[in-house]
């Protein structure tokens, strides 16, 4: 089966993708200055100022002339072998663009890695190595024809000009347009105007040219096709170099008949140990459920084999994931599910709970509104939550516990607002007889006393590196208040209960007061249904508790935490050698196809020790040290590099949640906010998008002019499964696809 890009452009599969090498002599001369080391012609480097890996060197390798001053760093060289730098005059050259500029002697047709640049980040590196530029160089140095048929049977990637000539500024000018339209969500029809008003402020790259006619809503997609092209080619880079991944799903109900699975993967930089998520796509989930098996292929697609494959996060109820789940842990040996993605719903919740929600989603869209001046409090609350009525998506408004504050606390003055208004709004007085009701008011004290727990179970993720010695116990307290609710009730709500009791005349009548206004439904019938009620929210509560941190998971996250958090080492010595043995026994189990267990036990008393001779680290900077593939520690201990590594790998903390909130809320809005969801290219570069001084837009001219993508729809219909390839259109149609 032929790997297909799910970006919108068939590329080259990352395994098969040309690997920079040393270029052996076989024809042309060399330029002037250039020596035969070891049969490959190199520049030689200066010995005055030369500079040991890992030392800055004093700013005789640094851009002192930009405004923010970097580095030239020699641990580059191991990583990209064709990079070379003069440390005389302070830039960067590539060897293979330079020997194969000798070699078709090019004259003036040069990049700026052959005539040597200064922007010493390993950012321009990564995309210089992906470029037509590099790639046509390689060709060249091998002796290929033009095209490359080292690959048949496969869409090559865009090499337009033998050497990456200078591009266009009116292009650039362009495509940059587009890209800010896409992360500011712009729609499409814009993008004539937005040239029209750059070239009346005197835009220097606009002016002169005319783009109304050429660059038409049509163009304005295949540009994001092209941008969206370039991020997934750096995205296949990325997720096939991380040592591991954690994959991430993400279920959107657009409409009650219409429901999309969104996919996220998290990896491991081998070369500075940093964290990342990229978006991979969305699948329409028409008829069934998405299989492992298919998302795996998915994965396969980007580079990143069933063993790679650590974690799995997942918004589905745990009825719907529990196939999948399995049959991905029967692929993946080292597989672990921990699903701290918002929204996750219960395992059959009761009935009543959709009840109580669309109650208090007619009364805030009533009351609730800017123009509302009765109700303050309500307005209140939904600024405090971050809550926009006007957005598209339903709000869980019963997992929200501000809002279940401000109703408990507005409630005496609510029910005569709303009855004073039914004369004029027949809503207003439905409202006020489902406010009264003694189910609804007993619910809202039940909410007030579960949500605390829950909530501050929410917020251990929220931070961009969460504090993960933190899940286990708060996990076990929250199971623990649940389970004391559920047989006694929670003090809110027995507070309320024994008020009533109180507070009737007969002790059972059903004339009942509270607060000042009298409540409907109440009688001893009414108590034992709630009771049942509550139980049942209760149980649903636990179970999905259970199935979003199962015990082993958060065992593993404990141990986690216990190695590499400094922080709680303890001072003394002999309590320092017998700190973490059992954490460290149990990670060795559940990743033993990762390590080598005699290796890691022989080597964790000599990592503590060095661990405590270095500064107080936190965990995400000594894990970080650990996975980076040029650390000392990454040597030393190499079975505790791999375990910072599937540590860095776990699908949590901020960057995660952002990137999945925003494209929740561009999959829900269509082109005229009705739903329909953005295309998936807009969607990839509003997620995914790097800051626009980080973009290669030149790569993305080349992409456009190429027509690479013209073929696409014709490659993935030969995968020989008919259910992946049928998976693989709708990621095309629908997710990153044309």
């Amino acid at each position: 089966m032929v790997p297909v890009s799910l970006v919108g452009c068939p590329l080259l599969p990352p395994h098969q993708l040309p690997l920079p090498r040393e270029v052996p002599l076989c024809g042309g001369e060399p330029e002037r200055g250039q020596e035969n080391l070891g049969g490959v012609w190199r520049y030689p480097a200066q010995q005055v100022g030369m500079v040991p890996p890992g030392k800055k060197p004093a700013g005789e390798a640094s851009n002192s002339n930009k405004k923010c001053k970097r580095y030239f760093n020699e641990h580059w060289k191991e990583e990209f072998t064709w990079l070379d730098f003069d440390y005389e005059r302070k830039l960067m050259f590539c060897l293979e663009c330079r020997q194969a500029l000798v070699r078709n002697k090019h004259g003036k047709a040069e990049n700026a890695f052959t005539v040597g640049t200064d922007n010493f980040q390993r950012h321009a590196l990564l995309r210089h190595v992906t470029s037509g530029a590099h790639r046509q160089a390689l060709a060249v140095n091998q002796g290929q024809a033009e095209g490359g048929g080292a690959y048949p049977g496969l869409v090559p990637t865009p090499t337009s000009r033998g050497v990456k000539v200078e591009v266009d500024p009116s292009k650039v000018a362009v495509l940059t347009t587009v890209y800010c339209m896409a992360k500011e969500d712009v729609p499409d029809d814009r993008c004539s105007a937005l040239l029209e008003l750059q070239r009346f402020n005197l835009c220097q790259a606009l002016l002169g040219t005319e783009h109304s006619d050429h660059y038409s809503p049509r163009r304005v997609r295949d540009m994001q096709v092209a941008i969206a092209s370039v991020l997934h080619t750096e995205d296949c880079q990325r997720l096939r170099a991380s040592p591991y991944v954690g994959l991430v799903l993400d279920e959107t109900r657009d409409w009650p008949e219409s429901r999309s699975l969104a996919l996220f993967a998290t990896s491991v930089s081998p070369c500075d140990g940093q964290p990342a998520t990229t978006f991979l796509g969305s699948v329409e989930l028409q008829e069934g459920e998405a299989t492992a098996g298919q998302l795996l292929d998915i994965l396969q697609a980007f580079g990143v084999p069933a063993a790679k494959l650590a974690w799995l996060s997942s918004s589905l109820p745990s009825d719907r994931l529990r196939s999948v789940g399995l049959q991905l842990r029967a692929a993946c040996p080292l597989l672990t599910e921990l699903h701290c993605l918002p929204g996750r719903t219960d395992p059959k919740p009761p009935a009543y709970l959709g009840e109580y929600e669309s109650i208090l989603d007619a009364l805030f869209r009533l009351h609730g509104g800017p123009s509302s001046h009765m109700v303050p409090e309500l307005r209140a609350a939904l600024d405090l939550a971050a809550i926009d009525l006007a957005g598209p998506r339903p709000v869980p408004w019963a997992s929200v516990l501000p809002i279940v504050e401000a109703v408990a606390e507005a409630w005496p003055r609510l029910v005569p607002t709303l009855e004073a208004a039914a004369p004029a709004s027949p809503t207003a007085g439905t409202l006020a007889l489902a406010l009264r009701q003694f189910t609804f008011v007993a619910f809202t004290h039940l909410l007030l006393d579960t949500l605390p727990s829950v909530q501050k179970l929410a917020l251990v993720f929220q931070p961009e590196e969460p504090d993960l010695a933190l899940l286990q116990p708060l996990v076990m307290a929250t199971a623990a208040s649940l389970q004391a609710q559920r047989n006694s009730g929670g003090a809110r709500l027995q507070g309320f209960l024994q008020e009533l009791a109180a507070s009737g005349p007969d002790g059972g009548n059903s004339r009942c007061t509270y607060r000042g206004v009298e409540l409907a439904g109440y009688c001893e019938a009414s108590v034992r249904g709630f009771n049942r009620l509550r139980g049942a929210f209760l149980d649903s509560m636990r179970t999905g508790l259970r199935d979003s941190y199962p015990g082993p998971s958060l065992d593993a996250v404990a141990s986690f935490a216990a190695i590499f958090d400094p922080r709680r080492y303890p001072q003394a010595p002999e309590e320092l050698g017998v700190h973490g043995e059992g954490a460290l026994r149990l990670l060795l189990r559940a990743f033993a196809p990762a390590v080598v267990r005699q290796r890691a036990l022989g080597d964790f008393a000599l990592f503590k020790r060095v661990v405590c001779s270095l500064r107080r680290l936190g965990p995400r900077a000594l894990c970080t040290k650990l996975a980076c593939t040029h650390s000392e520690l990454h040597e030393l201990f190499p079975d505790f590099a791999t375990l910072a590594a599937l540590a860095l790998a776990l699908p949590a903390g901020a960057g995660l949640l952002d990137k999945v909130g925003r494209s929740r809320e561009l999959r829900w809005w269509g082109p005229a906010g009705g739903g329909e969801g953005r295309s998936g290219h807009v969607v990839k570069i509003a997620v995914d998008g790097p800051p626009l001084h980080e973009f290669d837009f030149a790569l993305a001219i080349e992409f456009l002019e190429s027509g690479w993508g013209e073929g696409l729809l014709g490659v993935a219909t030969h995968t020989k499964d008919s259910k992946t390839a049928e998976l693989y259109l709708l990621l095309l149609r629908t997710g990153l696809g044309a």
